[in-house]
């Protein structure tokens, strides 16, 4: 990475948005329906511009997030498991997919102040074992989370090793024949620090612990936000070798 790019990033963070600043070449055009609304009778009470919206579609179908949070909903409610528990995903996105149909119980090193139906929280530091959570549950999802264990982003541990660590956790919580859901980005190995890490996509299946795993099925979203549905083992290399920054959506059974 180029030190214009880190930089870029550390401006970016801090707030400023190429992209916001791009949309005051919108302001003429709000002025004129401005002028317009008013001409026709129109009362304004406060000035609040939305710049954005004119160019933009309905909605979004695309994305790492979009495909995993919906698959893997629909994997848990085809599967109808016993228990389900979830570890570090989107409350906003795929917990709250499944608190529509059924109770899920969240786990997560932040804590969690709202209280929602269906969903049961329990603040857990899962980069050390924890003696009351082994073999606890027959389905278990990790999406988007594991990548981030032992980088601190999240007032967590730093810990190199914090990805490896909270993987044999997972593991040990799920019961023999359980399922373990889990999601990570995968192309090139990197480490952007603080944000995240980026696997290869067979690499995961050389982890500690991993032996205990069976892969039922693979799923990918490749660069452009475009969903790659079970996809064989042997064909993973193939198919992403040449990915910078998908989204690999791995379904285990324990052995």
């Amino acid at each position: 990475m180029t030190a214009a790019t880190s930089m870029f990033r550390v401006v970016r963070e801090l707030g400023f948005n190429a992209r916001r600043l791009s949309l005051l070449g919108q302001l003429p055009r709000y002025l004129r329906d401005l002028r317009q609304w008013r001409r026709n009778g129109g009362n304004v009470t406060t000035l609040f511009p939305v710049l954005s919206d004119w160019q933009d579609q309905a909605g979004s179908a695309s994305g790492a997030y979009f495909h995993q949070d919906l698959l893997v909903a629909r994997k848990v409610f085809n599967a109808q498991p016993h228990r389900h528990i979830d570890v570090g995903s989107r409350v906003d996105g795929f917990v709250a997919h499944l608190a529509v149909f059924r109770e899920v119980e969240v786990l997560d090193i932040r804590p969690l102040q709202s209280r929602i139906p269906n969903i049961r929280f329990l603040q857990a530091d899962l980069m050390h074992s924890v003696a009351s959570l082994r073999g606890c549950t027959d389905s278990l999802s990790c999406l988007h989370a594991l990548e981030h264990f032992g980088l601190g982003r999240y007032s967590d541990p730093i810990d190199p090793q914090g990805h490896l660590k909270g993987f044999r956790s997972l593991i040990d919580m799920v019961r023999p024949r359980g399922r373990l859901y889990l999601s990570f980005p995968v192309g090139k190995p990197v480490v952007e620090f603080n944000a995240h890490r980026v696997f290869d996509a067979t690499e995961v299946f050389s982890w500690p612990g991993a032996d205990q795993l069976e892969l039922e099925c693979f799923d990918y979203v490749d660069d452009a936000g475009d969903l790659h549905d079970n996809i064989g083992r042997d064909h993973i290399v193939g198919r992403c070798s040449s990915l910078q920054h998908g989204c690999g959506i791995y379904t285990f059974v324990r052995r």
